[in-house]
């Protein structure tokens, strides 16, 4: 397959995922929602874990949105069950008056044994704050180490700059699922960024390493020498990728909802991650080294 050829192509599917993305996140702000659907641990809120002496089933679980939505007036309240017979409420932040009065009626009407819930309590969005910030430089810190090895493992720094950037389009494309699909932003969000960003760059540094094997080989154009280590690379990373993809795809199917939220994420993520480094990364390079060789062309040796 003629990747280099054709590398203009795989730009242009790129940016358009990355601008939907940019454009779901526009259009979250501009109606209120927020570009992100941040969850309590970015946002900041109440949780109330209450003991319902029964499973938590779909019926149980819709009866009790609508109990939070009626007393606290929050139109997107969480419940996930909390071992056999618990269940975690979480909610924008409420007033303690207001909590107990949730708690009054959801006993009410459950006939619960419990006078006072398992847990209640606030999260301050200092916290949250502290969690955004950690979680931005992560991603920055870990993109700079990888810089810094690709550049010193390849001797040269256009592998390590094409890799940044194909880890950068990784991060927006997963931005862009979190924004269309609005699944919440937690901590999950964290693992399964750096999950990623690891996952990709072990792609990526494959290819790489064919393609300095390959030049030392051969005399070929660089676009030969690209395509030639692609191609004999492709089979490796779309079968390692599916794999993976398969095991977190049962993850998903069988997993509770918290589950579901990291393994969403991690499929399109794996997917993205194996797509830049075939499709993006070393034709990056290629962009690179031809900048440089035409702005070579284009200086004039001085005569004296």
């Amino acid at each position: 397959m003629k990747f280099i050829e054709n590398r203009k192509k795989f730009y242009i599917l790129s940016i358009a995922v990355i601008l939907i993305g940019l454009l779901a996140m526009c259009y979250n702000a501009v109606t209120g929602n927020g570009a992100f659907n941040q969850d309590i641990e970015f946002k900041g809120g109440s949780i109330v874990q209450i003991n319902m002496e029964r499973k938590l089933t779909t019926e149980l679980k819709d009866e009790l949105v609508q109990i939070v939505k009626d007393v606290t007036g929050d139109s997107s309240p969480r419940i996930a069950a909390a071992g056999d017979t618990g269940v975690i409420i979480t909610m924008k932040r409420t007033e303690v008056a207001t909590r107990a009065k949730l708690f009054t009626e959801i006993k009410t009407k459950y006939n619960l044994k419990d006078e006072v819930p398992l847990a209640d309590s606030d999260v301050s969005p200092s916290i949250s704050n502290e969690i955004k910030l950690g979680a931005v430089q992560a991603v920055v810190v870990g993109m700079a180490l990888i810089l810094i090895y690709i550049t010193f493992r390849f001797k040269d720094f256009r592998f390590g700059a094409s890799a940044v950037i194909a880890l950068l389009h990784d991060v927006l494309v997963m931005l862009a699922v979190y924004a269309v699909f609005r699944i919440p932003l937690n901590n999950s969000f964290i693992a399964a960024m750096l999950t990623i960003v690891g996952y990709s760059i072990n792609d990526t540094i494959i290819v790489f390493d064919r393609i300095r094997e390959n030049k030392g080989k051969t005399h070929s154009d660089p676009v030969t020498v690209i395509d030639d280590s692609i191609n004999q690379t492709i089979g490796r990373s779309i079968n390692t990728s599916l794999t993976t993809v398969i095991m977190v795809v049962l993850l998903y199917i069988i997993g509770v909802n918290s589950v579901k939220q990291f393994a969403l994420p991690l499929i399109v993520g794996i997917i993205s991650g194996t797509y830049s480094s075939i499709f993006v990364a070393s034709p990056l390079w290629f962009e690179m080294r031809k900048l440089k060789h035409t702005t070579q062309k284009k200086v004039k040796p001085k005569t004296t």
